[in-house]
């Protein structure tokens, strides 16, 4: 709530990609971690400053939520993608309004959700794009070692 609250007005406009929330996380329990098309939202090198920082500090604190390595890795993917983000947000931007924000780069996905029981029920997620919890190795195994020639 506090990065779309730091935004001034043209920044929000361009952030806000709906102003009805999405009712849930939008790449739902699919094992392919993406959302179709582009990236939405507002550019990272669009905001100033401490805008910027405040963005660090929310995809830094979803890195921080797994163990050691894990953290590394998505903590490197933060570093490697600098400014090359986008921050969506659907919903209302005052406390206890419904709301959605997303946080996009090329490697990775962060959702987070607070819409169901009157935004007092929170769904979040980290989505990576090559390595995600959810990848269908089954999937991949059938694909490289039973297609047909």
């Amino acid at each position: 709530m506090d990065l779309i609250q730091a935004l001034d007005t043209p920044l929000q406009k361009v952030a806000i990609v709906d102003p009805t929330a999405y009712k849930d996380i939008l790449t739902a329990a699919s094992r392919k971690a993406a959302l179709q098309g582009q990236a939405s939202g507002l550019s990272a090198s669009k905001m100033n400053a401490k805008q910027f920082d405040m963005l660090m500090a929310l995809m830094q604190e979803y890195a921080r939520n797994v163990p050691g390595e894990l953290a590394e890795g998505r903590e490197d993917q933060i570093k490697k993608a600098g400014k090359n983000v986008f921050f969506a947000w659907s919903g209302g931007v005052n406390k206890g309004d419904p709301h959605y924000y997303r946080v996009q780069t090329s490697a990775f996905l962060i959702e987070f959700d607070d819409t169901q029981d009157k935004a007092n029920h929170i769904h979040s997620v980290w989505r990576d794009f090559s390595g995600d919890f959810g990848g269908d190795l089954l999937k991949e195994h059938y694909q490289s070692s039973h297609s047909s020639k």
